[in-house]
C-alpha cells in the first residue's frame, strides 16, 4: 500500500507531460482519480502532490482513516526531507541542534456533501464520485471511475503527408467521444540536451488540428507535435493527457505507388457493393534480416525497410482505400496491436488477428464497423486440423501414404482465418471471409494443394453448419501462380491425379490424388495480373480474392500501379512502396 510514483506507459515513443492546470478540470480543484471495480479486492487512488504523481493501491475493505493517515505521514516525511536538505545547504554543523520542532503532519480529510467521511468507512464506500479530498490547504475533486486513458502513445516516426494515429485505449470511456487538440512547436529546439531530455513546457505551441488523426504538412518538418487528449464518456470527461512526440516531423517520400490508386477509392463503396482488399504487408521479422537487406532486397534503401517508415506508408495506403473488408498477411503481432488496430480503428475498421505460433506473424482481417458485425470466428491451423478433425480423414489417409510429404505438412504452422460477418444494413445477410498465406517454397506445389484441400473442406463445413447459403470471399497470398494446381482447384473445382504439382518437390515426396474443392467454380475477382509480387529475382501473380460468381459480381477492379511505378526504384519494396507485394482491391456487388 505504499505511495507509488505515477506509472508512465509508452515512454519508449512519447514523453508524457503531467502538468495539471486546475482550470482545465472543473474550474476549482485538482482531480484525484479513483479506480474501484466491484469484485476486485483493491482500488487505486491517483493524484498530484508536491509536484509528483502519487498512486496508492489499497484494499477496498480497509478503513479509509488508514489511507488518510498514510497520505499525511507521507507528506510530513517528504517535507521533513526537504527541510533537512535545506539545512544542509545552510551549513548546519553535524551534531548541532536547531530549536525548531518537527511540524505536525498536515490534516488530511475526506468529505462528501460537506460532511466529513468517518475514518471507519471502508475505502470502497468512502471514495465516492464528487467527494472532496483535503490535503493541508489543497482540495481535490474525487473522480471515481472517470474516463481514463490506460494507453496513450504517439508513433515513433512522423512523416509529412502521412497520418499520425495515436495509440489510445480508454477505460470507462468511449474513443469516439474523446476530444483531441494537436499543437506544433513554435521553434524547433536544436540543442542536443533538448533532444535527450523531456520537452520544455514553455516552448510555445500553436494549435494545428482537432481530429483524432492528424496529417502533418511540409510546414511541420523539423518541429515536434503535441497532442492533448481528453477521455470522455458522452458528456463526462476525465483527466486530460498531453503527449509530445519523441522526435520532429520528417519529410515524407513524396509520390507513392498507391497515390494514383486512391483516386479510384475516394469514397466508400455504396451498399450493397462491398470493397475488399487483400495485401501481404511484409512482416518486420522478415524485412529486417541480413538476408533481406543483402540478398532479397539489396536495391531497397535500408531506412525504407525499417518498420516505423513502412508502417507510415501502410497506414496511409490502407486508410485511402476506404475498404469494407481488408485481409492482410504477414502481420507482426506488435504491428497489429500497437499500429494497425489504433490506426484503422480511427478510420472506422475493427480487426481480428491469428498468430502463426512459430513465426510470430499471421493473418489479420479488418471490417468496417458501420457495415458489418463479426458473428463468429472459425480459425484453424491447417496441419492440426488435418490430423485431428475427422472431416479431413480421407485426405489424411491419402497424404499418409507418403511419409516424407506428411512430415513436411505437419511441420508447417500455416493458418486459415475464417470470419463470419453480418451485414448491418440487412440483418440475417451474412458472408464468410477467409484469409490465408500458404507455404512459400517454389517447389512446394504439392504441399500447397494439400493445404488448400484442408482449407476448402473446412470452409464447406463452416458454411453448411454455421451460415448456410452465405457466400465465400477467400483472400490471401496463395504463393500459387494461375497455372498452379491450387488455382485450378478453386477455379475448376478439382485437380486431377496427373497434375504436375503432385510431384513438384521430386519423386520421393510425390503424392497423386484426385482433389475436389466442394464448391462451385470460384472466380478470381481481380483476374490474373501479370504480377502481385515484384522483387529483384522474381515476379509473378501470387495473391487473390476469390468469390462465388452466383452470389457476387465484380463491379470494379482498382488498377494496379503501372510497371513504370513499380520499377522506378528497381523493384519492391522501395522508398515509395512498403511491401514486396501489391495490394489487390475490388468492389463486389453483393445483391440482396
Amino acid at each position: 500500500g505504499a505511495l507509488l510514483p505515477g506509472r508512465r506507459r509508452g515512454e519508449k515513443h512519447t514523453v508524457e507531460t503531467s502538468k495539471r492546470d486546475a482550470d482545465d478540470w472543473d474550474g476549482t480543484m485538482e482531480p484525484a482519480a479513483v479506480r474501484c471495480l466491484p469484485g476486485e479486492p483493491k482500488l487505486t487512488i491517483s493524484f498530484r502532490l508536491d509536484g509528483s504523481n502519487k498512486r496508492m493501491l489499497r484494499d477496498q475493505d480497509e478503513p479509509v482513516g488508514k489511507v488518510l493517515a498514510r497520505i499525511s505521514n507521507g507528506l510530513a516525511k517528504s517535507q521533513g526531507k526537504a527541510k533537512k536538505s535545506k539545512k544542509k545547504k545552510k551549513g548546519t554543523q553535524p551534531g548541532q541542534t536547531t530549536p525548531q520542532q518537527e511540524p505536525p503532519p498536515p490534516a488530511v480529510k475526506l468529505r462528501f456533501d460537506g460532511e466529513e467521511v468517518a475514518d471507519t468507512v471502508p475505502n470502497g464506500a468512502a471514495w465516492r464520485d464528487g467527494a472532496v479530498l483535503q490535503v493541508g490547504d489543497v482540495a481535490y475533486s474525487v473522480q471515481r471511475n472517470a474516463p481514463t486513458f490506460v494507453t496513450a502513445e504517439l508513433p515513433a516516426s512522423l512523416l509529412s503527408g502521412f497520418p499520425v494515429c495515436p495509440n489510445l485505449e480508454v477505460e470507462f470511456g468511449n474513443l469516439q467521444d474523446c476530444e483531441f487538440t494537436w499543437f506544433k512547436e513554435n521553434a524547433p529546439d536544436a540543442s542536443p540536451e533538448a533532444a535527450e531530455g523531456p520537452p520544455s513546457q514553455d516552448a510555445g505551441w500553436t494549435e494545428v488540428g482537432r481530429r483524432r488523426v492528424h496529417v502533418p504538412s511540409n510546414h511541420d518538418i523539423g518541429f515536434r507535435l503535441k497532442l492533448r487528449c481528453t477521455p470522455k464518456d458522452g458528456g463526462r470527461g476525465g483527466a486530460p493527457k498531453e503527449l509530445v512526440s519523441a522526435g520532429a516531423v520528417e519529410a515524407g517520400p513524396g509520390v507513392c505507388t498507391f497515390d494514383n490508386r486512391h483516386a479510384y477509392t475516394l469514397k466508400e463503396a455504396e451498399w450493397p457493393a462491398v470493397r475488399v482488399v487483400t495485401y501481404n504487408i511484409l512482416a518486420d521479422v522478415y524485412a529486417q534480416t541480413e538476408l533481406s537487406k543483402t540478398v532479397l532486397y539489396p536495391y531497397c534503401a535500408p531506412y525504407a525497410l525499417q518498420l516505423d517508415y513502412r508502417q507510415n506508408l501502410i497506414k496511409k495506403e490502407l486508410a485511402g482505400y476506404n475498404a469494407d473488408i481488408i485481409c492482410l498477411q504477414e502481420v507482426d503481432k506488435g504491428v497489429f496491436v500497437d499500429s494497425l488496430t489504433p490506426a484503422l480503428d480511427a478510420f472506422g475498421l475493427e480487426g481480428v488477428f491469428r498468430i502463426k505460433e512459430k513465426q510470430h506473424e499471421g493473418p489479420a482481417t479488418f471490417y468496417r464497423r458501420s457495415r458489418f458485425k463479426l458473428l463468429s470466428r472459425h480459425d484453424i491451423v491447417l496441419s492440426e486440423a488435418l490430423t485431428s478433425d475427422p472431416i479431413h480423414s480421407t485426405l489424411l489417409e491419402k497424404v499418409s501414404a507418403n511419409r516424407a510429404l506428411k512430415g513436411k505438412m505437419l511441420r508447417r504452422s500455416t493458418v486459415l482465418q475464417v470470419s463470419v460477418l453480418e451485414d448491418l444494413h440487412k440483418p440475417g445477410r451474412q458472408v464468410c471471409v477467409a484469409n490465408t498465406h500458404l507455404y512459400w517454397h517454389p517447389k512446394g506445389g504439392n504441399l500447397r494443394l494439400v493445404q488448400m484441400g484442408v482449407a476448402m473442406q473446412h470452409l464447406s463445413h463452416v458454411i453448411s453448419e454455421v451460415t448456410p447459403g452465405a457466400p465465400l470471399v477467400f483472400c490471401g497470398d496463395f504463393n500459387s501462380s494461375p497455372h498452379s494446381g491450387v488455382f485450378q482447384l478453386l477455379s475448376e473445382t478439382e485437380v486431377p491425379l496427373q497434375h504436375e504439382d503432385w510431384s513438384s518437390s521430386g519423386p520421393e515426396e510425390s503424392c497423386s490424388m484426385e482433389l475436389r474443392s466442394g464448391f462451385p467454380p470460384l472466380l478470381s475477382a481481380c483476374s490474373q495480373p501479370a504480377y502481385t509480387n515484384y522483387v529483384g529475382g522474381f515476379h509473378g501473380c501470387l495473391d487473390y480474392i476469390f468469390i462465388q460468381p452466383d452470389s457476387m459480381q465484380v463491379e470494379q477492379v482498382i488498377p494496379l500501379p503501372s510497371h513504370q511505378e513499380v520499377t522506378t526504384h528497381e523493384a519492391l519494396p522501395s522508398v515509395a512502396h512498403p511491401s514486396d507485394h501489391i495490394a489487390l482491391i475490388c468492389d463486389l456487388r453483393w445483391n440482396p
